[in-house]
């Protein structure tokens, strides 16, 4: 059966349209057919100056939206601009002519358009946004790193369920655990909110829970999710990726400082450059927002061709591993369970 497009919205984004006009023939070359929604004469023209949709690509649609939600633009505005980019790419992937919405643009309206059109998977209080952080083991998944600043046990307890069934899915981790960030390994310590999550995570059912995780587990890979506020995650992220810009800074200097330096950069170059690309956040491309009916993934604003493309792979990966139906099927199970074993102690 042949795969729906993915919905791209083509506008959201400081290198839009150029950036998801080059990324959707790269995927398109590797077999995702893609939706482009945005100014339609713009897009068309794009295309063409491109020489159109390669004989041997999947196809690519294009989508008018007369409207753009810009990044200095409430995110409300998305319920009364309903010719905006973001808000036609979701209404074509709830009316079915997508499998997945995916932007490059304003993440609050991407996310509020996503709860308006789609609604939340039922047991899902509010949707949290993914991070995939490179750690010494492998990636592990942070949430929320921005979708909530202020949360409620109960939300953190459907983020560890919901990280859960992402990690197994996209990390390939067959039983992941969920560590609770906070300042210390012991269960007493942390703030209100981590001290009335830990017990709750502790009898949550389908979960393999570690404990209170530190900063710096998150980049040892302790855990292979971690969960947080949004506020908490946010502020640990935008750290982990300044950190490791500042790094290679001073790295680049240093090789840079004599001739000696200059030979050593040289041999060094080939790893220092494998090191940098799992650092890059466009390998991913976008990051999923968990918790909604529909696909849904969310990219930097200043994402280029690459991370587009990568994007749209990820997104159709989602896609067909049915990550949607299983975190619906898992937070069933989970909040149900902890209902019932509630009510009977």
């Amino acid at each position: 059966m042949p795969h729906l497009p993915i919905a791209l919205d083509a506008m959201g984004g400081d290198h839009m349209p150029d950036a998801a006009i080059d990324g959707a023939i790269a995927a398109a070359r590797r077999g995702i057919p893609v939706l482009l929604v945005g100014d339609e004469a713009r897009l068309q023209a794009g295309l063409a100056e491109r020489g159109g949709v390669p004989r041997d690509a999947a196809p690519i649609d294009v989508l008018h939206a007369a409207d753009v939600i810009r990044m200095e633009d409430h995110a409300g505005d998305v319920r009364r601009r309903r010719e905006a980019s973001i808000r036609v790419a979701a209404d074509a992937v709830k009316d079915g002519a997508a499998s997945a919405l995916v932007s490059m643009g304003h993440s609050g309206a991407t996310m509020a358009t996503a709860l308006l059109v789609f609604g939340r998977i039922s047991g899902v209080e509010r949707p949290a946004i993914v991070a995939t952080i490179p750690a010494k083991n492998g990636p592990v998944t942070l949430l929320d790193v921005g979708a909530n600043a202020d949360c409620k046990p109960g939300m953190l307890q459907q983020f560890a369920v919901m990280g859960s069934v992402y990690a197994r899915l996209a990390h390939d981790r067959d039983d992941p655990t969920i560590g609770l960030l906070s300042i210390g390994e012991e269960p007493g310590k942390g703030n209100e909110l981590v001290r009335e999550t830990h017990p709750l995570l502790a009898r949550t059912p389908g979960i393999r829970f570690h404990g209170n995780v530190e900063g710096r587990d998150l980049l040892a890979g302790t855990t292979d999710v971690v969960v947080t506020d949004g506020f908490t995650g946010n502020v640990a992220l935008k750290l982990a990726e300044g950190e490791a810009r500042v790094l290679f800074g001073w790295i680049r200097d240093a090789l840079r400082s004599g001739m000696r330096s200059k030979l050593g950069g040289l041999l060094a170059k080939p790893a220092l450059k494998a090191v940098a690309n799992r650092l890059d956040p466009s390998t991913y491309g976008a990051q999923p927002l968990l918790g909604v009916n529909h696909p849904t993934f969310i990219g930097h604003g200043s994402a280029d061709a690459r991370a587009v493309d990568n994007a749209l792979a990820f997104a159709r990966d989602a896609v067909d591993g049915g990550l949607v139906e299983r975190l619906a099927r898992e937070v069933a199970t989970s909040i149900t369970d902890q209902a019932s074993g509630d009510a009977n102690d």
